[in-house]
């Protein structure tokens, strides 16, 4: 029997995958860092000795929150908050951190939010909790910034003439949603397969919502509040979260022998343990029913230990937070 795909609704990606990771450690509180849809905190409060504490920068999802929240009163929380401040829970019978680092089709499907190049009008882009819009990048920003931005976030192999042109022909006009399409479309002619503009709008969206700093800030606050044996599980949608991810739990779950002569004790520390060295990808049976999840990886890891600076891994990105650190210059 052939699936229909239905267009219209929100899958959350990789669901029994990740129930079957956390399963085991039933019985305690899960913080769903990013809520969208529900998807992952619905299942995860169909066990009743589990309790979930959401997190959404967006606030439209309040609704949807609120609903979750009258079903399950004394076993819900709900903040419209940022999930890098999740450093603000102090609960002790954590079981499990999960970042799912997508859009969910309500978010891309309101056209008004600009953050699809199938939107129209104004440039936004804005998640909730920002200090600026996409607007403002596009109206104020250096050419030399904005290269930099679309080569660094999305590795655009035309961030040059792209940038250049977006400069020069906003002298003259307001550049809106479908004139940053056409402008791509122009510059990338004979590109074919996905849309020529998905680098740009990739690029754009994690330097308007800080993307980079809000993940690995989110990373190391759950490492903090997670107690041993707990497990941290993140699903990323494009290289540059995935390799973030990556090198957070590989550094730190591998043995390093940096020297003979430091103790044992010191050349052995991990404070991860991975069950699996690749990531968990979509079956072709997810990505048929939700092509949207092709790209998706999922990759967890369980707390072994405590006391770790993540020195390694904040230097290890640092070159993308001062890109994401770029300021006006117009």
């Amino acid at each position: 029997m052939n699936a229909t795909i239905n267009l219209e609704k929100h899958f959350p990606v990789l669901l029994n995958e990740l129930v079957s990771i956390i399963s085991p450690l039933y019985g305690g509180t899960f913080i769903d860092c990013t809520f969208g849809a529900g998807g992952y905190s619905k299942k995860i409060l169909e066990e009743s000795s589990n309790n979930v504490i959401a997190f959404d920068r967006d606030k439209s999802v309040k609704s949807i929150a609120n609903e979750l929240l009258s079903r399950n009163k004394k076993r819900f929380k709900f903040y419209n908050s940022k999930f890098s401040s999740i450093d603000q829970i102090k609960n002790k019978n954590i079981k499990g951190v999960i970042f799912d680092l997508g859009y969910s089709l309500n978010q891309i499907s309101d056209l008004n939010r600009g953050l699809s190049f199938k939107s129209k009008g104004k440039l936004d882009m804005r998640m909730g909790l920002n200090d600026f819009s996409c607007h403002d990048v596009i109206t104020r920003m250096s050419q030399t910034n904005l290269y930099k931005i679309f080569k660094y976030f999305s590795d655009e192999k035309y961030a040059k003439p792209i940038s250049k042109k977006i400069v020069q022909l906003r002298e003259n006009r307001k550049i809106e949603t479908e004139n940053l399409v056409e402008i791509v479309e122009s510059i990338k002619k004979n590109k074919s397969g996905k849309n020529k503009s998905t680098k740009i709008f990739q690029a754009l969206r994690i330097y308007v919502n800080k993307e980079i700093s809000e993940l690995m800030n989110g990373l190391i606050n759950a490492y903090n509040i997670l107690p041993i044996g707990g497990v941290i599980a993140v699903v990323t949608f494009h290289s540059i979260e995935d390799k973030i991810v990556k090198f957070f739990f590989k550094e730190y779950s591998e043995t390093k022998n940096f020297s003979r002569y430091l103790p044992k004790s010191i050349t052995e520390k991990k404070y991860f343990k991975l069950m699996k060295k690749k990531p968990i990808i979509p079956s072709p049976f997810e990505i048929k029913i939700n092509p949207s999840s092709r790209s998706a990886k999922l990759r967890f890891a369980y707390k072994v230990d405590n006391g770790c600076n993540f020195k390694n891994f904040v230097n290890q990105f640092k070159y993308l937070k001062d890109i994401e650190n770029l300021s006006f210059d117009v």
